[in-house]
Parts: structure tokens; sequence; C-alpha cells
């Protein structure tokens, strides 16, 4: 019998991660504030500038860390209303609750991007901020989101934590809002195991970011920009600040960094070798009559790790039916709103007092699937994959029913 894929480790860290690592070891010197210059987590900043082509960069305790951190950085009062989409992961919403601010949920449609009717229609005077969650690798339409955010004056922040490598009309999603906030938790494309970096043009919110992370005193000095023009404009802005803002001590250590820094130069690799697991999958899935896996948008090129598609035609218990027959076949799917403690699924957030129901999204986790699809699987084991999903389906619905006959 064929053994399923192992679709949970990660790449190997690269041995020049490893080299450093062990240079730290030697050193102890861990921490980035105590390195007299050029502390790794200080290169890393300006490597994944560099990478994304922005001024700046702050890397931090996790991507939650950094939508909060996003959030304090703007200086939105506290109960200030922050619309987002009603698919993302709970560390979302609870970046909002614990920047002081009010979660607003808007719909989601069958292909997980925003459904911008009700996008725009909740997209009122009461709404501060914005933050659109490229949710497994799906980007909504930005170039409608920006302008009906620009012409508001309301800022947009990215949760890109499943969207490194992805690209909205040749920008760089990250790039497109005012911020923009990434993971490096180990199944996302750079892996520290723990980890996450913002990204942003704007001086005065980085400053304000950094100091808030606990760049105490004046640690701030060992931030490097790209550019002298950049350091200066970003030595001002820290002057603005210094003293005059909390310190929550969200910092990145010096390891962390030192693994990540390696893995920037394979992104490309790994984006090429994602869409191409992906899309290899997706056309034989689309087979089944059971199965649909939601087209791209025009203008995106996604960077997939995993695999999301709907159940078609299938009633609650043939749902889970089909969850069983894929286990059965190997393959572990999960259904994004058939859990009471799914953490993607917005009415197991029982820490948001302001209740909401979204119907439209709520039917489309009942039968949206995700499936892990690692870059570094090979076409035999992306055949095993898709066959076990669509032997699974058959076994559900049956032979007869799936081909019409």
């Amino acid at each position: 019998m064929t053994l399923p894929p192992n679709v949970y480790d990660a790449e190997p860290i690269p041995a020049a991660a490893k080299a450093e690592i062990e240079r730290l070891l030697q050193s102890g010197d861990l921490f980035r504030y105590t390195a007299p210059e050029n502390a790794p987590v200080s290169l890393l900043e300006r490597e994944f500038a560099d990478f994304m082509g922005v001024k700046y960069a702050l890397a931090v305790s996790s991507c939650s860390a950094a939508l909060f951190l996003s959030l304090k950085a703007l200086g939105l009062p506290r109960g200030a209303r922050v619309l987002i989409p009603a698919f993302t992961f709970a560390a979302v919403p609870s970046s909002i609750v614990h920047a002081d601010c009010v979660p607003v949920l808007c719909e989601v449609a069958e292909n997980y991007r925003i459904d911008l009717k009700d996008f725009e229609a909740k997209l009122d005077d009461t709404i501060s901020a914005i933050i659109i969650s490229h949710m497994r690798g799906h980007t909504s339409d930005m170039d409608a989101i920006m302008e009906l955010a620009n012409a508001r004056g309301i800022p947009v922040i990215e949760d890109a934590a499943h969207s490194l490598g992805t690209v909205w009309d040749g920008n760089k999603v990250g790039t497109i809002g005012q911020i923009g906030c990434f993971s490096f938790q180990s199944y996302k494309l750079l892996n520290s195991g723990e980890g996450g970096i913002m990204i942003t043009d704007d001086a005065d919110a980085l400053a304000r970011a950094v100091i808030m992370s606990g760049a105490y005193e004046h640690n701030w000095k060992k931030h490097i920009a790209r550019s002298p023009e950049d350091e200066a404009e970003l030595e001002a802005a820290f002057a603005r600040w210094q003293n005059k803002l909390p310190l929550y001590n969200l910092r990145l250590s010096n390891l962390s960094a030192a693994i990540v820094r390696p893995q920037i130069a394979e992104v490309a690799r790994r984006v090429a070798d994602g869409r191409r697991n992906h899309d290899y999958v997706a056309t034989k899935l689309n087979i089944s009559p059971w199965i649909d896996v939601p087209s791209k948008l025009d203008k995106e090129e996604r960077a997939p790790d995993s695999i999301q598609f709907n159940l078609v035609g299938m009633a609650e218990d043939e749902i889970r039916a089909f969850q069983d027959a894929a286990a059965a076949r190997g393959v572990k799917v999960q259904v994004f709103g058939m859990s009471t403690d799914n953490a993607r699924a917005f009415w197991n957030w029982q820490f948001i007092e302001e209740k909401q129901e979204l119907p439209q999204t709520r039917e489309m986790l009942m039968k949206a699937c995700d499936t892990r699809l690692p870059a570094r699987l090979q076409q035999p084991e992306l055949d095993l994959i898709a066959d076990a999903l669509v032997r699974a389906a058959q076994d559900v619905m049956g032979n007869t029913r799936a081909y019409g006959t």
C-alpha cells in the first residue's frame, strides 16, 4: 500500500542559518539590542524591506503582534471600528480587540474573497481602519478596495500572513495598503517557528511601532533604514515619539532572524513550486462534479501552500462523510465550518462583544475545505492526494451519480 505524503513537515532550514545559529550560541548574544551593530534582526528587517521594495520593516514576535502594532501605530482611538472580512483567522479580530478597537465583519463570497457590495455598505462613517486578510492566499479585488478606502481617507492594513510572494496587478501583496503584515510561523513561506514582520513606507507609523514593540531608551537607533534619506526621516519620527508611547515588548530574537534570513533567497522558487502544485491538483479536482476549486482573479498571481475547494451538492452529513472518507485514504481535510472550535469560523470568536451574523460567509464555510499542499511535494504525491479527494467524493455520492449516468 502506498503511504500518503507527509504534508506537515516544512522544508529543511538552510545550512547558512545553521552556521549563524552556531555562531550566536557560541557568543550567547541572542538579544538584538545588545549587539553593537548589525544584529541579525536588524539585518533581516533591511533585507526584507529590500526584497519587498519598501522603505521600512519591523520584525516582531508574530504576525498577530505586527497587526496589533499596526493598529496602535495608526493612533486609533479607543473603541474605533475596524472593518475585516468574516473569513479570516481568529488572530485578526483578536489583534483588534487587543488594540481596544471593535471588529466589524463583512461578507465573503464562495470564492473566499470579500463581497464588495457588503464591504462598501459597511464602509461608513463609523469605520476608522480596514484590515484586508488575504486568507489562505486568496486576494480580494485590491483595486476596488483601495479606491473605496482612499475616497474616505481610511487606512488599509494588509494581513498577508498567508500571502508572501503573491502579486496583485504587478504589486506585491503587503505593499498595496499603508502597512503590510507577514508571518514566519512554521507553515508559512518563511519559517522561524514563530515570528512576524510589518512593512511600510510611513516613517511615523514605523517609528511608533518600533518604540511600542519594545525599543526602550534609544534602542531605536539600531533599526536600519534602506538609505540615508530614509534614515533621516525615520530618526526625526523617532524623536517625535521618544518616551511618549507604552512598551509592549513584542520583539523578535536574533535566533529567529538567523533562521529566516537565508530563506528569503528561496522565496521565488517556493512560490513557483507552490503555484505549480496547487494548479496541478486543482485541475484534477475540478474534474469531479462534487468538488469546485474557485478560480483566481485576473490580476492575482498566488503563492499557495495549501488548496481550498468547495463541496458541491452535499448535505451536512455527506460533507462529514467526505471528511471521513478522505481521512481513510490518508488525506486530512478540514471543513472550516464543521467544528465547534475552528479558529477560522467567525461564530467561534465569542470574545467579540458585538455579535454579527454573516449568512453568506456561514454558508460558504460549511462547505469550504482546506488541505495542506506544501511546495516540496512531487507529482506522484500530488496524484495521490488528488485521487484520494476525488475518490472520497465518489465514496459518498456514488460513482453512478458522479458521472451522471
